[in-house]
């Protein structure tokens, strides 16, 4: 059993409609990745997908992937690609459900954005996780 320290908050930062086959050949196409990026995804209509288990570490903040599990939801960004909340009414309702099931697995976990680690220079999730999960 790991030892979860951490329960990050991610946004695919791509269209809501992307699928999650395009996601994993990006991750591994792309970015030469042998594992996942998080471990739940959350579909625009609050559908959550198991990408792996919560006992394999994934590629979802460096340096931090062996105490963190990782969720997203896909979205995160505008038109234009720049960084926008695009949570739909459904993937907020998934993934607050989701951060209440975490927590009681990991009740010391932090939860937070992907942008609240250290070193991060990315927008994702697009919103403040850290404050509007932080009485979960």
């Amino acid at each position: 059993m790991r030892d979860i320290k951490y329960i990050a908050v991610h946004c695919t930062a791509g269209p809501a409609t992307q699928t999650t086959k395009a996601i994993k050949d990006y991750w591994k196409n792309n970015l030469g990745w042998k594992s996942v990026g998080y471990h739940y995804l959350i579909n625009a209509d609050g559908t959550i997908e198991q990408l792996a288990q919560e006992s394999e570490i994934t590629n979802g903040v460096a340096g931090f992937n062996s105490v963190t599990v990782h969720i997203s939801y896909k979205g995160g960004v505008d038109a234009t690609n720049k960084p926008k909340d695009t949570r739909t009414p459904q993937q907020k309702e998934s993934i607050l459900k989701l951060l209440k099931d975490l927590r009681k697995r990991y009740p010391k976990a932090i939860i937070q954005g992907h942008k609240d680690f250290p070193n991060v220079k990315k927008a994702c999730p697009s919103f403040e996780a850290k404050k509007e999960y932080s009485n979960i």
